[in-house]
C-alpha cells in the first residue's frame, strides 16, 4: 500500500549547538522502519521520471521498491549496478536538482527522499557485509587514472568490472581526491570514502599515492615507457580563485581549498595536528556555494566566535544547497547578503584585521540568469576580521596541459574531449571538473562512466 503522506519523513540529525563544535556527522540517516515508510511514498510510476535526473541512470523505482519490502542487499546490488559511490551519493548529491527535482510527488508535495533511501541502503549493506576480493578474469590491456576523485573512482570501478588492469595515480597521500580533502568529515565521513576505495582495491585496482603527474611522471610517459594503452585524466578542478582585491596576500587569507584540505585531510582541528590553523575571533567566508558553507561550518567547529557568510546576491540566489544553507544557519553562521568586499586591510604583524565591504542592489539578469548585482553608492562598511576565506571557485590546474604532448584545452583550461570522452592525444580520455570546470560529484561519476565505455571500445577497436 503506498503512502500518501505529503512530506518526506523527516531525517534524525544532530542538535545544532552540539555539532557545531565537533566533526560527528550530521545527519545521522534513516532506520528500517523510517526507510520502508519513505519508500512506500513512490508511486512506482510505469515512466519514472526521476532516472532522468540521474547522471549515472540509477534504476531508482527498482531499488525503492526493494526498499518497501525489506529487501535492502537486493536493493543496493541494484543502486550498484549503476553507481560506484551510492554511500558517497546518498549524502553528497544534490537530489532536489536532479532525481528527486523530477518526482511526480513533488509537483504538488514533496518528492520521495531518493538520496535519503539511497543512503540508507548504502549504510545497510556496509554494515552487514565485509570487501572480499572479487575473482574478475584480465583481459591483458592496461589503463591509467589520473586522479582518485568521483570521475577517477568510478571510470576505474567500471573498467576493472570488464577485466582491465588500472592503476590509479594520486598527487596526494591519500586516495579520494575532493571526497577526502574537500567535503567535511560531519558531511562526508572519511571511513565511507575510504571503504569505497577498499572495494575497488578487492576488484584489482591499484591505487599509487604521491604521484603528481606531470612532475612525478608525464601522461605521454605512462603511455610510452610504462604500457598503458589507455589514460583517463580526472585530475579536478584545484586551481583557486581570486578576487585581485588589495590585501589578499596578508597572512589569514586562505582559499576555501587550501582551508579545506587542511581542516578535512591534514586534521587541522587535532590537537597534534602538523598543519594546525590559528583559532580565529571572527572568520569572513566569501562565497555563495556548498564550498562556501563547507568553509564556514569547519571554521564554526575550529572556535570561531563569529563567522560570516559574505556573498554579493540574495538569499534566493544562494547556489548552495538549501540543505547545506539551512544547516549552517541552525549552527549560527552569518549571513550577510548582498555584501561585497573590496579591500582586505592588516595590522602591525601583517596579518588581515579588516574587511572592507559595500552593499550590493539586483539589478537585471545576467548571462547566468541570476539578477546581476549593483554597488549601492556610498554604502561602504568595515568588518572586523582575523580570517578570510576566499570560495569563489576553481579551475583546472594547468599542469597537465603544460606537459602533455598536444593536448588541446579551452581558454579557461578545461579539456577538451569529443562524445566518447577522448581528448585531442590519441588514447587519452578526460572527465569531470578536468574537463567542466567545477561541478557536482554525481556528474563528475557520470563522465567518469562515459569515458570508461569510450576507453573499452577504443581498445576493443585497437584490436
Amino acid at each position: 500500500m503506498f503512502n500518501m503522506n505529503p512530506k518526506k519523513c523527516e531525517m534524525p540529525s544532530l542538535d545544532p549547538n552540539i555539532r557545531n563544535t565537533n566533526f560527528e556527522e550530521v545527519a545521522l540517516g534513516y532506520t528500517e522502519e523510517m526507510a520502508i515508510d519513505e519508500a512506500k511514498r513512490c508511486l512506482q510510476c510505469k515512466n519514472p521520471q526521476c532516472m532522468n535526473g540521474c547522471p549515472v541512470r540509477i534504476e531508482i523505482p527498482k531499488f525503492i521498491a526493494l526498499v518497501a519490502e525489506g529487501k535492502f542487499e537486493e536493493a543496493y546490488q541494484v543502486i550498484y549496478a549503476s553507481s560506484a559511490l551510492p554511500a558517497v551519493c546518498g549524502r553528497v548529491c544534490p537530489q532536489e536538482s536532479q532525481c528527486e527535482g523530477k518526482c511526480v510527488r513533488g509537483i504538488k508535495h514533496e518528492s520521495v527522499g531518493i538520496g535519503r533511501l539511497e543512503r540508507f541502503v548504502a549504510d545497510w549493506h556496509n554494515a552487514h557485509t565485509e570487501i572480499e576480493a572479487k575473482e574478475i578474469v584480465s583481459n591483458g590491456h592496461k589503463v591509467a587514472i589520473v586522479g582518485s576523485g568521483p570521475a577517477g573512482l568510478t571510470c576505474a570501478g567500471d573498467l576493472a568490472k570488464l577485466g582491465y588492469e588500472v592503476t590509479i595515480f594520486e598527487a596526494l597521500h591519500v586516495a579520494g581526491g575532493v571526497l577526502v580533502y574537500g567535503i567535511p568529515e560531519f558531511r562526508l565521513p572519511k571511513a565511507i570514502v575510504q571503504r569505497e576505495i577498499d572495494g575497488l582495491k578487492a576488484m584489482g585496482v591499484k591505487v599509487e599515492t604521491n604521484m603528481v603527474i606531470g612532475r612525478t611522471i608525464t601522461i605521454d610517459e605512462l603511455m610510452e615507457e610504462y604500457g598503458f594503452e589507455a589514460v583517463f585524466v580526472g585530475s579536478g578542478a584545484g586551481l583557486p580563485k581570486f578576487m585581485n582585491i588589495p590585501g589578499e596576500n596578508l597572512k589569514g587569507v586562505f582559499s576555501a581549498n587550501e582551508f579545506l584540505t587542511r581542516v578535512n585531510l591534514m586534521k587541522a582541528y587535532k590537537e597534534n595536528s602538523t598543519t594546525p590553523i590559528k583559532q580565529s575571533k571572527n572568520v569572513a567566508v566569501v562565497g555563495g556555494g556548498n564550498v562556501a558553507m563547507d568553509a564556514a561550518r569547519c571554521a564554526k567547529r575550529l572556535g570561531a566566535e563569529n563567522v560570516y557568510i559574505v556573498y554579493r546576491r540574495g538569499l534566493e540566489e544562494l547556489p548552495a544547497r538549501k540543505e547545506e544553507v539551512e544547516h549552517a544557519m541552525e549552527e549560527g553562521i552569518i549571513f550577510k547578503l548582498l555584501n561585497n568586499p573590496i579591500e582586505l586591510h592588516g595590522d602591525e604583524t601583517g596579518t588581515v584585521s579588516k574587511m572592507t565591504c559595500v552593499e550590493m542592489t539586483l539589478g537585471e539578469p545576467d548571462a547566468s540568469g541570476r539578477r546581476r548585482p549593483v554597488v549601492k553608492e556610498n554604502s561602504e562598511f568595515d568588518l572586523d576580521v582575523d580570517c578570510v576565506i576566499m570560495s569563489l571557485g576553481t579551475s583546472p590546474n594547468p599542469l597537465i596541459k603544460a606537459t602533455t604532448s598536444g593536448l588541446n584545452t579551452e581558454r579557461w583550461g578545461g579539456i577538451i574531449v569529443d562524445e566518447a570522452s577522448m581528448t585531442s592525444v590519441d588514447g587519452v580520455f578526460a572527465g569531470g571538473d578536468a574537463v567542466t570546470g567545477a561541478a557536482t560529484v554525481i556528474l563528475a561519476m557520470g563522465a567518469g562512466k562515459q569515458a570508461a565505455k569510450g576507453i573499452d571500445e577504443y581498445i576493443r577497436n585497437r584490436g
